[in-house]
C-alpha cells in the first residue's frame, strides 16, 4: 500500500506511518476445532487499506466478487489500462510461497500477466522482485474452496487527490483504532465472521482479543496439535510480516512519528509504551517457540499466557490514554 500510494498520489511516507494512518494495530483472535491450527492471532486489521485512504481523505474502494472468473476479468482489465492492483488471498495457494501455512487476508499486487504461459505476476513483500504465479494458483488464493475467503477482494484508486493534512489524518486514524482496540467499534469482527463463511469458531478483537489469547494459551497444552499450534502463533506474532513484536515495533514508530504532528493526541510516553508493548509480544513469540518444541511442558504455556496477560495491561493504558487525548480534541 505504501508503494501504490507513491505511484498513484506521489507521497511518499514510511511504512510505520502508513500502517498507523491505516488504524492497523489489532489483536484478533479466532478459535475453532474446523482451523488448522485452532486458534490463531493476527496483529492487523483486515480494512488497513481503506482506512489509510480514508484517513488521508484519498478516493480508493475495495470491493469483493463472488464470481471467479468475473473477478479475474476486473483485475486484468486494470493492469491493461496500466493499474497496479491490490489483492487479498490466503498465502497457502501462491505456488511462490514455499513455506506452506494458511495465512488469510494476504495483501500482494498485481502487476501484470502472459495468458500464453498463464502465469501472473505479483508484487509481495517476500523480495523486491516481481513473483510469477499461475493463474490457477491465482484464483485459490483469491477466493479459496474450502478455508477462510476474502472473495476476491481488489481494490481501485478512483482519484488521487489527498484531501486532508496529516495532521488531520493522524487525528482520524488515533479515533478509529482506539474504538476498535477499546471494543466500540465491531467492525473488524463482523469482517471475519463473513469471510468464515458460516464456520463455527469464537472470535474476540482488541483488548478482548488479547484476554482470550491469554486465556486460551493457558490451556494451550490441552490443544490439538500443540506444537503446530504454538510454532504458528510464534511466527504470526514476531515473523509473518509483522515488522516484529506483532506489529506494535511499527506502532510505536508511528505514535513517535504522530507526536511530532500531533503533540496534544500522543504523550511524550506513549510511543515507549508501545515500543515496551511491542518487545513483550517477541517475549511471548520466544516462549511460544519453546513450547513447540516442548509442547507437553505446562510452564511454557503458562509462562506465555502470563506474558499476554501484562501486555493486555499495557496496551489497556496505551488506548485508553489515548482515547482520552482523542476524544478532547
Amino acid at each position: 500500500m505504501r508503494n501504490l500510494l507513491h505511484f498513484y498520489c506521489r507521497r511518499d511516507l514510511p511504512e510505520e506511518v502508513v500502517f498507523g494512518l491505516g488504524s492497523a494495530v489489532d489483536c484478533v483472535f479466532i478459535a475453532g476445532e474446523s482451523l488448522d491450527p485452532p486458534m490463531v492471532v493476527f496483529g492487523r486489521t483486515l480494512t488497513m487499506e481503506v482506512d489509510l485512504a480514508q484517513a488521508l481523505g484519498v478516493d480508493y474502494r475495495e470491493a469483493i466478487e463472488t464470481d471467479n472468473e468475473k473477478a479475474w476479468e476486473v483485475v486484468r482489465r486494470e493492469i491493461e489500462e496500466g493499474r497496479p492492483t491490490m489483492l487479498s488471498g490466503d498465502v497457502f495457494y501462491l505456488d511462490y510461497r514455499k513455506f506452506k501455512v494458511h495465512f488469510p487476508g494476504h495483501r500482494y499486487v498485481l502487476v501484470g500477466f502472459d495468458d500464453e504461459s498463464r502465469i501472473a505476476y505479483l508484487a509481495d513483500r517476500l523480495a523486491p522482485d516481481l513473483q510469477p504465479c499461475s493463474y490457477s494458483a491465482l484464483a485459490k488464493s483469491r477466493n479459496p474452496p474450502d478455508a477462510m475467503t476474502t472473495y476476491n477482494l481488489w481494490g481501485k484508486f478512483h482519484d488521487t487527490m489527498i484531501a486532508h493534512s496529516l495532521e488531520e489524518a493522524c487525528a482520524l486514524a488515533l479515533r478509529k483504532n482506539v474504538a476498535r482496540m477499546l471494543g466500540r467499534d465491531s467492525s473488524q469482527g463482523d469482517l471475519l465472521r463473513i469471510a468464515g463463511g458460516g464456520q463455527e469458531f469464537l472470535l474476540a478483537t482488541g483488548l478482548e482479543g488479547i484476554a482470550a489469547l491469554s486465556r486460551a494459551l493457558a490451556r494451550g497444552r490441552e490443544s490439538r496439535n500443540p506444537a503446530f499450534t504454538a510454532s504458528y502463533l510464534s511466527q504470526t506474532i514476531e515473523k509473518f510480516g509483522t515488522g516484529g513484536g506483532n506489529f506494535r515495533k511499527m506502532y510505536s514508530g508511528f505514535l513517535a512519528w504522530a507526536r511530532e504532528m500531533t503533540p496534544d493526541l500522543i504523550s511524550e510516553n506513549l510511543p515507549a509504551l508501545a515500543a515496551d508493548a511491542a518487545a513483550r509480544w517477541t517475549d511471548v513469540s520466544v516462549t511460544l517457540d519453546a513450547a513447540a518444541q516442548e509442547p507437553a511442558v505446562q510452564s511454557h504455556w503458562k509462562r506465555a499466557s502470563e506474558q499476554v496477560r501484562a501486555i493486555h495491561q499495557m496496551e489497556a493504558e496505551l488506548f485508553e490514554k489515548l482515547g482520552e487525548a482523542t476524544a478532547k480534541s
